[in-house]
C-alpha cells in the first residue's frame, strides 16, 4: 500500500504549506503531490500523473474535499472510481465522507442479509448518500469561497472609497498618507518585483550559469517545487513575510537571468 497527500492552489500565490503541514500530522510518510490549478476541471497533469497509478489499497489524504475538485459533479465520479477500485480515500477536515466509512457501513449491512441482490441494493443506497454528502460538502466550501471573494470585495470597494477621500484632502501628497490603501498594481509598480530577488537567489544558487549545475530545463523543474518569502504590508501597516510559489515561466527566467548578467 502506497500512500500519497494530494496538495491543490488556484493560484500560484496561494499558499500550499498549510495542507502539507496538516497531511504530514497526519500521515508523516505520505508522498505529497503538488499542483498549482484551478477547480473547475479534472484536467490536472499531477493528478491525471497519480491516478493513473493508483492501485487497490493505495490510500489518498486530501486536506479537504474541495482539494480533490470543487465540481460536485465530477468530484463524487472521480469518489466512485475509486472507491470501486478499492482506493482509500482521506479527507482530514471533512472525516464521514472517507471510504472506510462507507465500506464499513457495507460491511455491516452484508452481515446482516447475507443475499446479493439486497448486498447490492444497499450498496447503491450507501453510495447515494456518499453522493449527497460530497455534494453538500462542495456546495458548503464553495458557499465560503464566495462569501471570502464577497467580503475581499467589499474591503477593496471601502479601501477605494478612503483613498478618493484622502486626495480629496491631500492632492499632492495622498499616496504618502498612512491611511492610504495600496490596491492592486498601480502606475509606475515593478511586476513581481517583491518576487523577483529572493528567486534570483534560487536562480543564482541552481543555475549552471552561475553558482549551480542545473540546465534552464532542470532549474525550472526545481523552481516549480520551490517557495520563497517576500514581505506583505497589512492595511493595519504591520509587514509580515508570505510564502508564494517560486515557479516560473522560460521567459521570465530569461528576463531573470539577463537581469542578473546586467547587475
Amino acid at each position: 500500500m502506497k500512500i500519497y497527500g494530494y496538495v491543490r492552489v488556484s493560484t500560484l500565490e496561494q499558499n500550499k504549506e498549510r495542507q502539507i503541514k496538516n497531511i504530514q500530522s497526519e500521515y508523516p510518510k505520505a508522498v505529497i503531490m503538488t499542483e498549482e490549478y484551478t477547480g473547475k476541471t479534472m484536467d490536472r497533469p499531477i493528478w491525471s500523473k497519480l491516478y493513473s497509478k493508483l492501485k487497490k489499497g493505495d490510500l489518498i489524504v486530501f486536506d479537504e474535499v474541495s482539494r480533490m475538485s470543487r465540481n460536485a459533479e465530477e468530484g463524487f465520479k472521480t469518489y466512485q472510481e475509486l472507491f470501486e477500485k478499492g482506493v482509500n480515500l482521506v479527507f482530514l477536515k471533512e472525516p464521514y465522507l472517507n471510504t472506510d466509512v462507507f465500506s464499513g457501513q457495507i460491511r455491516r449491512a452484508t452481515v446482516k442479509t447475507g443475499k446479493d441482490y439486497l448486498d447490492q441494493g444497499l450498496k447503491i443506497i450507501l453510495m447515494g448518500v456518499a453522493e449527497e454528502q460530497i455534494k453538500i460538502a462542495f456546495e458548503q466550501s464553495q458557499a465560503e469561497t464566495d462569501l471570502r471573494a464577497q467580503r475581499a470585495g467589499e474591503g477593496i470597494a471601502e479601501a477605494k472609497k478612503h483613498n478618493e477621500e484622502l486626495e480629496v484632502l491631500y492632492p499632492d501628497t495622498y499616496k504618502d498618507h498612512p491611511e492610504y490603501s495600496r490596491i492592486g498594481r498601480e502606475k509606475g509598480d515593478k511586476l513581481n518585483i517583491k518576487k523577483a530577488e529572493p528567486i534570483k537567489a534560487l536562480i543564482r544558487k541552481y543555475s549552471r550559469d552561475f553558482d549551480g549545475t542545473l540546465s534552464d530545463v532542470e532549474l525550472l523543474g526545481v523552481l516549480s517545487t520551490k517557495t520563497v518569502k517576500i514581505p506583505n504590508k497589512k492595511r493595519s501597516g504591520k509587514v509580515e513575510d508570505r510564502e508564494i510559489s517560486a515557479k516560473l515561466s522560460r521567459n521570465t527566467l530569461y528576463k531573470y537571468k539577463k537581469e542578473m548578467r546586467s547587475e
